[in-house]
């Protein structure tokens, strides 16, 4: 096969994803939930700022609005939240005045560390679940879930023709369904497991 026609991207099983995770410290662990629900990339996670964050209390929840600048795209990003993903980020509010995620007081730099590294081989995955597969993970959820494509272009933060970044309440209260059909029963248990 043509290396053009190899496809790298490793969506991961729900077991897969029970066992890697069961293996990441908590603060690897926590971004990991963020990704695979949210199918941000892994600067936008790393880099992720409270001032970014929106409430939307007709919806019940808030979404973070990522600027151009922090977007590979340098397209300004909205990224919403499912219960999951809104689950991590109550656990952190108030423990750091600037960034979503950090380790003993500082942002993260990367996932992509010899924790994870560590995890991986623990978990046996060591030639797949890469940190870029949680994004696919998430997107290939949203594509089993019968997610239409638009809205998994939106969900992804993928460059499209269409304005993504100015949402009525109706396409938000949309994508927010969306998104929380990747929250099985085996992704609230994982979670409620390894916290």
């Amino acid at each position: 096969m043509p290396p053009a026609l190899i496809c790298r991207d490793y969506p991961l099983s729900w077991d897969e994803q029970d066992r890697l995770f069961k293996e990441l410290p908590e603060h690897l662990l926590r971004m990991a939930l963020f990704k695979v629900n949210t199918g941000c990339r892994e600067q936008e996670v790393c880099g992720l700022r409270w001032e970014w964050e929106v409430r939307l209390p007709e919806h019940n929840t808030s979404v973070f609005v990522i600027p151009a600048h922090a977007v590979k795209n340098r397209i300004r990003r909205v990224v919403v939240l499912n219960s999951e993903a809104r689950s991590v980020i109550e656990e952190l509010r108030g423990q750091h005045p600037e960034y979503v995620f950090t380790y003993n007081g500082n942002r993260v730099l990367t996932m992509n560390n010899s924790a994870w590294q560590k995890a991986r081989k623990r978990a046996g995955l060591i030639n797949k679940a890469r940190v870029h597969d949680l994004k696919h993970t998430f997107g290939h959820r949203l594509r089993a879930a019968n997610v239409s494509f638009e809205d998994r272009e939106d969900l992804l933060g993928h460059k499209s023709s269409r304005m993504t970044t100015h949402y009525s309440s109706a396409n938000l209260g949309n994508l927010i369904a969306a998104a929380e059909t990747v929250c099985g029963s085996d992704s609230r248990k994982s979670h409620a497991t390894i916290l």
